[in-house]
């Protein structure tokens, strides 16, 4: 039995006359950069997300880069985040050649723990940027509170998190300024790059449009320096159509974690993924935690399994960020996470009986 980590294949001929047709439309009409199937999508994201402005863009990445530029982050500011994500979340401080403050995660959800973010405040903090690692959203009542009582902003780094709730409230509409991936391996992916910003705050979403399109009021009259971070018509389309079925996708990957977190056993060798009460996960990524990760990692890969590593190695060690002077052990929990983190498949089309084989063969190594 082969069971891949991922099968888009499979997923996109579920949709495939769907997307064959919206293509066709976007290519019969040239409207290839930007334009009005862009303008659909944002449309409907924002309302799917219950947020007022939805701000389409060529990639998660860019998206982090120009919601911190808009807020007015910039040189020698600091930004408060977390080490144990992709790198993106970093560079969009870094692209504001401002300063990313990490800040070490809570040991049994592995996102930002609200509690070390006093501490590491100074009079340079200008933001805190948390992570909704793997769909599951952090404690953003806390984090609000804290940022009010010093001032800053906050900006969520939700590329993991669509359809996503925290408090029965959606992910992307919570008053903040949130940042979404549309990578093809997302839960809402495109098939290509894309991104978005969503924001409540109609002068920060105009001046996210103005710096996306080459900083243009209108065309050939460029206000400020601008970056061509549009998104294309071909995956606005696509979009469109795949968020068509988002919320029923993410239902089945829940019910699919669930399933793993009952059917898993030996929980004293393994750390399962919270599934937690005051919030509903996207399930993104399904990621268990054991000291004995390689070694499982490899027997599941020799039993047809493919698994995952996100991530292998945090952000603060990494050599891009060596002029930060953090070294080994500054932040335990985020290491053992890249330690002993090991990601199962985990997608809406994954079959009852490859689920199964997944848990029967997971069990069987710990037998």
């Amino acid at each position: 039995m082969k069971i891949p980590f991922l099968d888009l294949k499979n997923q996109y001929n579920l949709i495939k006359d769907e997307i064959t047709l919206e293509i066709q439309n976007v290519i019969d009409k040239t409207a290839f950069a930007s334009g009005p199937f862009v303008e659909k999508f944002e449309h409907e994201y924002a309302r799917f997300c219950k947020a007022k402005y939805c701000i389409a863009l060529n990639s998660g990445t860019s998206a982090l880069h120009l919601a911190l530029l808009a807020h007015g982050i910039e040189s020698g500011d600091e930004v408060i985040t977390v080490p144990n994500s992709f790198i993106a979340t970093a560079w969009g401080i870094t692209y504001c050649d401002a300063k990313p403050v990490f800040i070490d995660v809570e040991p049994n959800t592995f996102l930002m723990d609200p509690k070390l973010i006093e501490s590491a405040i100074t009079s340079k903090t200008k933001a805190i940027l948390p992570v909704h690692l793997y769909g599951k959203p952090a404690n953003m009542i806390e984090i609000n509170k804290i940022a009010k009582k010093y001032n800053l902003i906050v900006i969520e780094d939700a590329a993991q998190a669509h359809a996503a709730s925290y408090k029965g409230k959606m992910i992307g509409g919570l008053g903040n300024t949130t940042c979404f991936s549309f990578y093809p391996g997302k839960n809402l992916g495109a098939y290509g790059e894309g991104g978005a910003i969503l924001t409540n705050n109609l002068k920060i979403a105009e001046n996210i449009r103005l710096l996306r399109d080459h900083g243009q009021s209108k065309r050939y009259y460029h206000d400020c320096v601008g970056f061509n971070y549009r998104m294309d018509g071909l995956q606005g389309a696509v979009l469109s159509v795949k968020l068509k079925y988002l919320k029923e996708a993410t239902a089945e990957r829940n019910k699919i974690a669930k399933f793993y977190n009952d059917s898993i056993i030996h929980k004293d060798e393994i750390q399962l993924p919270v599934i937690s009460s005051n919030s509903y996960s996207s399930f993104h990524l399904y990621v268990i935690h054991t000291k004995y990760r390689n070694k499982l990692m490899n027997y599941l890969n020799n039993n047809g399994i493919m698994t995952g590593l996100h991530y292998p190695v945090p952000i603060h060690l990494q050599k891009a960020y060596k002029n930060l002077n953090y070294k080994k052990g500054d932040f335990p929990i985020s290491e053992k996470n890249a330690n002993e983190c090991l990601t199962l498949p985990l997608y809406a089309e994954l079959s009852l009986k490859h689920r199964s084989y997944i848990v029967e063969c997971i069990n069987n190594y710990f037998n």
